[in-house]
């Protein structure tokens, strides 16, 4: 059930510490005329303490557990290539690649410094995940902590920006099997290889030319990228492990439909301009082993109110503050029937938005 509750409080307030990711690259960020106070649940200063203490060993449960599942998967059809028909090797190509979409999870958690206790085993992962995802960390960094200060205020934050519209219908042509994946990718990289910037407005004003220090970092990982994958696919073709490319170099060139279900469910068909994380992002339940997988971000309200707690606490928080949440769906099914029928209805109405239904609602 919607209601009409709608906040639009902009204050000139000082960030709290919550509003930023918790570590990450010293740059010089642009001057910001306003600063935006969101509404965060409370919790005590005692359980916020318990919930943001970071462990060594839990990083490692999740961090060291989600490689196993990829090697496991890639070394499985590896060897069925070489010992099981063929068939079976397809089949566990296309298996495998769902698993690696997942790694932008675990390379987001890594950014947020926030898994590991000891700071150098975040950053140590963080560069093992990022070039396993063919990402760059330095821009991730750079957008996400707009996104994290201005969750969708636009154009301080331009990570997500409304409307959104999915194709729901043909979005399996590509998320199935992406063949274009290997060519397009390949040809962004060699753009950057040569120097070239990212082009769109918001890239640009995260990388301006006045900051050549942050311009030289991007091009300096995207060429140790490049790189470093023709290196691995080029020693094992030239050793006849020609499907070592399949599963390691380009993983994503299908599987998509998962990881993409999961991640965009995460502000789609909510509100933008408000100042109450419960109105902009959504917390859904999933099962035991795809919050694994997908590093505990389907408690993604939690996440954005309180930044520093690592993954693998959010359900903790969740079940403190759920009292002050809105409904949230139970699995994927539910979720995206919720999302595709604010989608039909904004297609009728384009200035309408789904305002969830918040406990004590009363108040505002």
């Amino acid at each position: 059930m919607a209601t009409s509750i709608q906040s639009d409080r902009v204050a000139q307030d000082t960030l709290t510490d919550q509003d930023v990711l918790t570590e990450g690259p010293k740059y010089n960020e642009p001057t910001r005329k306003k600063r935006v106070k969101f509404y965060r649940s409370p919790v005590t200063r005692e359980e916020l303490a318990q919930l943001n203490k970071r462990s060594d060993f839990l990083g490692f449960v999740q961090t060291l557990g989600f490689l196993a599942v990829l090697a496991i998967a890639a070394g499985t059809a590896i060897y069925s290539s070489i010992h099981w028909p063929w068939y079976v090797t397809v089949l566990l190509v296309f298996v495998n690649s769902h698993f690696w979409h997942f790694l932008v999870n675990g390379f987001h958690e890594l950014v947020h410094d926030s898994v590991f206790r000891t700071r150098w085993l975040n950053r140590f992962f963080l560069y093992i995940y990022t070039f396993l995802a063919w990402h760059n960390h330095h821009h991730f960094w750079a957008s996400h902590t707009e996104h994290h200060k201005y969750t969708l205020y636009s154009p301080d934050d331009m990570e997500v920006v409304f409307p959104q519209t999915f194709d729901l219908k043909n979005f399996w042509k590509w998320s199935i099997i992406n063949y274009r994946y290997p060519y397009d990718l390949f040809k962004g990289k060699f753009k950057s290889f040569i120097g070239h910037m990212p082009e769109d407005p918001w890239s640009r004003s995260l990388f301006p030319e006045s900051d050549p220090a942050r311009r030289r970092a991007y091009t300096r990982w995207e060429r140790i990228l490049l790189i470093g994958h023709l290196v691995i696919a080029g020693l094992s073709l030239a050793f006849g492990y020609w499907i070592v490319p399949l599963v390691i170099t380009f993983p994503k060139m299908s599987g998509a439909w998962l990881q993409w279900l999961c991640n965009q469910a995460q502000h789609a068909g909510l509100q933008d301009r408000v100042t109450d994380f419960r109105l902009c992002c959504r917390t859904i339940y999933l099962n035991p082993i795809l919050e694994f997988l997908y590093w505990y971000m389907n408690y993604h309200t939690e996440h954005h109110m309180y930044a520093a707690v690592p993954c693998y606490n959010l359900g903790k928080l969740h079940r403190l503050i759920k009292h002050e949440m809105p409904h949230c769906p139970k699995g994927l099914r539910e979720t995206w029937a919720q999302i595709a029928e604010i989608q039909e209805r904004q297609e009728r109405e384009p200035d309408y938005q789904y305002v969830a239904e918040l406990p004590g609602a009363e108040r505002y």
